[in-house]
C-alpha cells in the first residue's frame, strides 16, 4: 500500500526542518539533533521515580498504586549510539497507562563510547536486578516482560534468547535482527523513510567498533541464533513497518519465532515508517501500534 498520508506530512515535515542526516557527523551531534528535537511528556502517569538498577540507570512507570502489577523491562531504541530515558519516555508512560501494569526503563550504555557488548551486558544487569527487587516495586518476579524498540529491540530479543530470568512476554517493535544489512527491504527503503540504509551501517558500525562479535553473531543479530535458543524465549508480539530497511528482518524473525513453537503474533502496520511506535501524538497507527502492545502486555500479565 502507499505511504500513509499522515506518515507522508510528518516526514515532510520532518524534511523542512533540516537536521542533517544521522551518519553525517559524529555521534555526540546526532545526540545534540535527537535533545533538539525532544518533546515533553504528552499524558501523566501515576508515577515516576529514577532508582540505580545494580549500577545502571533506569526508570520506574507505574500507573496506579495497586500491588502485585506486572513489569515491562524495557530499552529504548536509537542504533545504540542515542537515546536515553528522556527520549522514549512518551513511550514508557503510554505503555504504563495503556498496560495497567508498570515499566522500568532502562539506560543501556551508548556506542561508540562502550561498544558491544557493554550495553547488552547492561540490559542484562537491569533486568536481573528487576526480577531479583521485583516486590520492592511492587511488581511480581513472576510476572515480568521485556520489549523495546528497533535497537532496544535488538537487545531485548537477544536477551529473551539467553534466557536469563524467567519471562511472561517480549515486545519486539521494529526490531534490528540482522545486522548484515542483506535484506531486500534494505534497498527498497534506502531513503526517504526517516531511517535509511546508511544510517543502519554507521550505527552498526560504531555499534561493533570495539572489535568484539560480528554481523553474524546471535549476541549481535538474534536471526542467527540457533532454533533451541529462539524456543527458549517467551511469547511475542513484534511489530514491523511497510517503509523500513529492517521490516523484512522483522517479518523474518517472527516467522522463526513462530516456527520454533514461541507463540507469537506478528504485526505489520502498512503504509508506516520506521518510528511511528513513538509518534502516537502525531499518527493514529502509532496510537494503534501502541494500544496494542499494551493489550498485549495486560494479556500476558494476566489482567
Amino acid at each position: 500500500m502507499p505511504l500513509h498520508p499522515q506518515a507522508t506530512s510528518l516526514l515532510e515535515l520532518m524534511a523542512s526542518i533540516g537536521d542533517p542526516p544521522i551518519g553525517s557527523g559524529t555521534p555526540e551531534e546526532a545526540r545534540a539533533v535527537r535533545k533538539a528535537r525532544q518533546r515533553p511528556p504528552s499524558e501523566d502517569v501515576h508515577h515516576t521515580r529514577d532508582l540505580d538498577a545494580d549500577g545502571v540507570a533506569a526508570r520506574l512507570y507505574r500507573p496506579n498504586d495497586r500491588d502485585g502489577l506486572g513489569l515491562l523491562v524495557y530499552f529504548h531504541g536509537g542504533g545504540w549510539v542515542i537515546g536515553d530515558l528522556e527520549s522514549h519516555d512518551n513511550v514508557c508512560r503510554a505503555l504504563a497507562n495503556g498496560s495497567g501494569h508498570a515499566v522500568l526503563s532502562i539506560d543501556y550504555r551508548l556506542a561508540p563510547e562502550y561498544p558491544f557488548p557493554a550495553g547488552l551486558e547492561d540490559c542484562i544487569r537491569g533486568l536481573r536486578w528487576a526480577h531479583a527487587n521485583a516486590e520492592s516495586l511492587g511488581c511480581r518476579s513472576d510476572r515480568l516482560a521485556i520489549g523495546g524498540a528497533s535497537a532496544g529491540a535488538n537487545l531485548a530479543a537477544v536477551v529473551a534468547n539467553l534466557d536469563v530470568v524467567p519471562l511472561v512476554h517480549q515486545l519486539l517493535v521494529y526490531p534490528v535482527t540482522d545486522c548484515t544489512r542483506s535484506r531486500p527491504s534494505y534497498d527498497e527503503n534506502a531513503e526517504g523513510y526517516f531511517l535509511t540504509k546508511d544510517a543502519m551501517g554507521w550505527f552498526i558500525d560504531h555499534y561493533l567498533s570495539g572489535g568484539h562479535g560480528s554481523p553474524t553473531d546471535p549476541r549481535v543479530s538474534p536471526l542467527y541464533a540457533s532454533d533451541t535458543a529462539l524456543a527458549s524465549g517467551p511469547p511475542a508480539l513484534v511489530i514491523t513497518a511497510e517503509f523500513d530497511p529492517l521490516r523484512d528482518e522483522g517479518d523474518e524473525y517472527a516467522a522463526r519465532l513462530a516456527a520454533t513453537g514461541v507463540p507469537t503474533s506478528h504485526v505489520r502496520f502498512g503504509g508506516m515508517f520506521h518510528g511511528f511506535f513513538s509518534l502516537a501524538d502525531f499518527v493514529d497507527d502509532g496510537a494503534a501500534a501502541n494500544a496494542l502492545a499494551a493489550a498485549a502486555l495486560r494479556k500476558a500479565f494476566g489482567r
